[in-house]
Formats: structure tokens, C-alpha cells, sequence
């Protein structure tokens, strides 16, 4: 339930809510869940992930959707938020026996309306390339379960390439695997390629091409989410440790590091631009990183249990260069084509861009504004605006130098940048993947204690002689720094 003013909550079930660009409406035709649901049991069942692809049919339809509900996984048709899908004729559908489904990624190069290469990690620890169109099994990897006995948390192909992928495992180790190499009937042995601030890399010592091909050992404790970054070039690692770690994927070395304010993170999403990153977890928070300048920019108050997910808006995110912005309404296509979006693709080597215009003598404003997401096992979605007063604060330099604000750790902080954002409780039911809305819209600091969602305090970037809780750290290939994490 959306809190009120004063603390006191409502039943009210709202099915819309209002944004900069229009108006988000629940539409219950947009619902996947097993065909004939069942009672929902949270007992020793995995959380429901959901991958998309699009296969580039000529009839116009070509997204398909994958998700999985406890021993089961399903792959449909994705007729959108329009059309109503049919549950009960799925493309393909798996049911699985002693292991369960934790989490899968399509390959979006191979993807064919006759074929698609679809990653299936287990709870066991193996992972499994199937195709759901031509239901054919193509391999298992780590069948045995000698390379990693722990469960698969995370898998994705990695970007530009047919045949790599990586894995995730709660032991914390993180696997490169090749799907033309087969997996040894005896355990890998390592040797050390390189090492770092709490990870390693190791090869695998074989005569002949087996996987892995690499290990990479990250932190203390299970490495929770990865994502690469959209040039593919980075790879940012959550871990349960507290620590947010971004390597060069290439080179494998370690580009920056935050820490948490309390607890484990258990999510990461990049910036359609690779300039922000935004983690959340153990800690009720949403904490977003500054890619180049290698601090946290802000934390957002809003959820009250852990955030289980984080993800960008690609369409809401934005670059205005002052024009008016226009008004939206019509369908989902006039939508899209309203959309200023810009996503700079070279933002690490790139040393002008649009954001610059800022500091530029154009008199024109230029309105920066990132919008994302976040789901809390108190099933609560909130959106949030991540706009330009929070990016780049106007702060006198002798205020900077001297003050810095501390966040109580008993406490949560009332003042700061405001972030506007939009909380929606969802009703979890029967195992599906949507449910019902309860909107609030919030955009002003010094809520009421209850209010959700609360406000998305900016940090400062102040050398301080102890790097404390939620401070970020570069390595000595990017200089030298640290930053107090405060809000």
C-alpha cells in the first residue's frame, strides 16, 4: 500500500499515474503466468525472472518473452501491452526435476524467427544452452558439477560474440565458458592470471580447449548480479560483500569500487549512456555511481525491505537541448517517435559531449534527466527521475571545501537533492508475473516518515582520510582517489 500524508495508508487501488511524459495506465491484457495457476508457495522458490528477444519476423511480431516460475519455464509470443496473450499455447514450456530455472539470457545475435540460443542457469549449479523454438537441448555445461556446485545466479552472453558467456555462482566465483568447448570429466585446475584488490583471475590448465576458460574470484560471499556495460567494454559485479566492483572486462582490471550502506547488493543496471550506474539491495536503497568520476552521485530513500531489482527507461531517458518538450498522447508508435533519446555509446573515450553543452556558451539550458526503476520484496515499483540539479549541484566553492553532510546510520536523512518519483505497490498473485497498482506521486523532500517515496539525497565527493561506508575507490590505473558517500 502507498503511503499518505501523516502516516496513515490507503486501500484505494489506483490504475494510473502521471509523469513529465504522459500518463502510465495497468493494462491487465499485458499478464504472463503459468497457464492454470496455482497457489503461490515462497518456500524454496526462486524469484521469477523474465528475458526478452526479438527475432526479426516479418509478420511484425517478432518479441519473445522467457520466464520462469518455480520448476518451470516458459517461452511466448510478446504481443505487447495491448493484446491479450494466450497462456495456454506457449512456444515452449519445461518442466525441470531436481534442480530449478534461476535465471536464463537469450543471444540476440543468433536470434532467428527458426532459431534462438537461450542460457538457463540452475539452482544446482549447471547451466543448460537450449532452443525453445526448435526444442532442441544443445548443451550442458558443468553437468557434473565440477567447475561450481552453488547455485547459478547470473548469466549473460557477452556482447558481440556468438559463442561467449558468463556465469555467476553464491560461492562468489564467476566462470567464462565457450559453447564450443566441452567441460572436463575431472575438476579444473587453475593457474593465476591476475590479481587485485579482493579478486583474482585464473586460467584453466588443460592440454587440449575445455571450460572454463576463466575463473574470476570477486569479493567475500555470493556475487549476486553482473551486467557489461553498453559498449561492452565494462562489467560492473553486485556482490553480497557490500561492494559494487567495475572491471574492464578485456583486461580485467578494476576501473572503481562502491561500497554499500549496509548489507549485501543484490542488483546493478548501467545508464542507456554507460555514464551512471545504479545498484540496489540489503540496504532499502537505490544507490547510483558515477561511472567517470568513480563516486556515488546519490541514494534514494523509497522501499521499505531489500531492492531485488534496478532497471533504466531507454525511452524516458533523455538529453533535451532546451527545446520545449512536447505533449504525449496517442498510441505506444506516436510515443516512441516523441522520445528525445540519447545514448552516447563512446562515453569513456568521448571527452565533448551533449552533456558538455552545459558548460558552454550557448545560452540555451541543456535538461538532463535519467528515469529508472526498482522493485523491493515490499512489492512495492517505484520510479525515479534522476534529473540535472542532482547531477551537477551549484554548490560556492568554499562551502565545498568545508562542509560535508554525514548520513546518520541510525536515521534516515530529510533533507537533500529531491528526486521526483513514482511508487506503485504491486500485489503479488498466484506466481504471475504483473498484478494489481496502487500509485502514489511524490516530489518534494521532508515527507512524512511513512511516505513513500521519500527523497534521493545528492553526495558529496570530499577527500576524507578513511574511506567510510559507501565510499568509492578508483585503483591506481585511474588515479588515485577516495570519496565520502554521504547524503
Amino acid at each position: 500500500m502507498a503511503a499518505e500524508g501523516g502516516g496513515k495508508e490507503t486501500n484505494d487501488i489506483k490504475t494510473q499515474f502521471t509523469t513529465r511524459e504522459g500518463v502510465y495506465k495497468l493494462l491487465t491484457l499485458s499478464e504472463y503466468s503459468r497457464p492454470n495457476r496455482v497457489p503461490f508457495n515462497s518456500q524454496g522458490s526462486n524469484p521469477v525472472k523474465v528475458s526478452f528477444v526479438n527475432v526479426n519476423d516479418q509478420s511484425g511480431n517478432g518479441d519473445r518473452i522467457c520466464f520462469n516460475v518455480g520448476r518451470e519455464l516458459y517461452f511466448y509470443i510478446y504481443k505487447g501491452v495491448r493484446k491479450a496473450a494466450d497462456l495456454s499455447k506457449p512456444i515452449d514450456k519445461r518442466i525441470y526435476k531436481g534442480t530449478q530455472p534461476t535465471c536464463h539470457d537469450f543471444n540476440p545475435l543468433t536470434a532467428t524467427a527458426e532459431s534462438v540460443s537461450l542460457l538457463v542457469g540452475f539452482s544446482a549449479g549447471q547451466v543448460q544452452l537450449i532452443d525453445p523454438i526448435k526444442k532442441e537441448t544443445s548443451k550442458l555445461f558443468n553437468e557434473e558439477r565440477l567447475i561450481d556446485k552453488s547455485r547459478v545466479t547470473c548469466v549473460r552472453w557477452v556482447p558481440g560474440s556468438e559463442s561467449l558467456f558468463l556465469v555467476a555462482h553464491s560461492s562468489g566465483s564467476m566462470y567464462l565458458y565457450n559453447v564450443e568447448n566441452t567441460c572436463g570429466t575431472t575438476a579444473p585446475h587453475y593457474q593465476l592470471l591476475k590479481q587485485g584488490e579482493n579478486y583474482a583471475v585464473h586460467t584453466c590448465k588443460s592440454k587440449s580447449a575445455r571450460n572454463p576458460l576463466l575463473r574470476w574470484t570477486i569479493g567475500e560471499g555470493a556475487l549476486n548480479e553482473f551486467a557489461f556495460s553498453p559498449d561492452g567494454k565494462f562489467l560492473a559485479c553486485a556482490s553480497q560483500d557490500g561492494f559494487l566492483r567495475v572491471f574492464g572486462f578485456d583486461a580485467a582490471e578494476l576501473h572503481g569500487t562502491m561500497k554499500s550502506y549496509f548489507g549485501g547488493l543484490l542488483c546493478v543496471c548501467w545508464s542507456p549512456d554507460g555514464r551512471y550506474i545504479v545498484s540496489g539491495g540489503e540496504d532499502d536503497l537505490v544507490t547510483v555511481w558515477s561511472f567517470l568520476d568513480c563516486r556515488v552521485i546519490a541514494r534514494g530513500h523509497g522501499h521499505k525491505s531489500w531492492v531485488s531489482v534496478v532497471a533504466f527507461d531507454h525511452c524516458t531517458t533523455s538529453v533535451d537541448d532546451g527545446d520545449p518538450p512536447s505533449e504525449f498522447s496517442g498510441s505506444d508508435e506516436d510515443f516512441h517517435e516523441q522520445i528525445h533519446f540519447a545514448a552516447g555509446r563512446d562515453r569513456a573515450n568521448s571527452s565533448q559531449s551533449r552533456l558538455s553543452k552545459r558548460n558552454s556558451t550557448d545560452s540555451r539550458p541543456v535538461s538532463v534527466t535519467y528515469r529508472f526503476g526498482s522493485v523491493g520484496q515490499d512489492t512495492q515499483l517505484c520510479l525515479w527521475d534522476l534529473t540535472e540539479d542532482i547531477l551537477f549541484p551549484h554548490l560556492p566553492l568554499s562551502r565545498a571545501r568545508t562542509h560535508t553532510n554525514v548520513m546518520s546510520a541510525t536515521s534516515p536523512p530529510t533533507t537533500g537533492q529531491t528526486i521526483t518519483t513514482v511508487s506503485i505497490t504491486t500485489t503479488t498473485n498466484s506466481s504471475g508475473t504483473n498484478g494489481n497498482d496502487n500509485v502514489s506521486n511524490s516530489s518534494s523532500s521532508g515527507n512524512p516518515p511513512n511516505s513513500l517515496p521519500g527523497t534521493l539525497p545528492r553526495s558529496n565527493s570530499l577527500p576524507q582520510s578513511a574511506n567510510p561506508a559507501g565510499g568509492s575507490t578508483t585503483n591506481s590505473h585511474t588515479g588515485s582517489s577516495s570519496s565520502s558517500s554521504t547524503t
